[in-house]
């Protein structure tokens, strides 16, 4: 199972609880091309080629342009994805738990590399509001398509 770099300066975990069938969230959250259309802070993404273990995404947000490789991808469950983008190394690691009508959704990202070495505080401030953003428009575009 892939993780997160636990020592990295900068790891950002977070959750919510999104009030839909975990075939929705699941469907939005891997719908790649689709993501500018409910999240906010996604300018563009696209997938190249099926989402499959080893397959690559490029997207654009808050102005920065990321190639993404799957590295972990268990239907309905599990994605773990990560690369590097401006000298910052990610990995992203995603969960999905369906509790009775409602999914748990679970994210936690590590941030490492030299630009975040000389500014943790703010890129880890960055990379909260981020994720807080991303659970927030996620779970509203399911609560309203369910």
């Amino acid at each position: 199972m892939v993780t997160i770099d636990e020592i990295a300066p900068v790891i950002v975990r977070l959750s919510t609880v999104i009030d839909a069938p975990l075939s929705t969230v699941w469907g939005l959250h891997t719908d790649i091309a689709a993501w500018p259309s409910w999240n906010t802070d996604v300018e563009q993404a696209q997938l190249n080629g099926p989402l499959v273990l080893g397959s690559s995404f490029s997207w654009r947000t808050h102005g920065l342009d990321i190639t993404s490789t799957v590295r972990e991808l268990v239907p309905g469950e599990r994605i773990v994805w990560g690369g590097p983008a401006d000298g910052v190394t990610g990995i992203h690691v995603w969960t999905f738990e369906q509790n009775g009508d409602h999914v748990t959704v679970r994210t936690e990202e590590s941030w490492s590399g030299a630009p975040v070495e000389a500014e943790p505080d703010r890129l880890g401030k960055a990379l909260h509001d981020s994720l807080e953003n991303w659970l927030r428009h996620l779970k509203a575009r399911a609560e309203q398509v369910a």
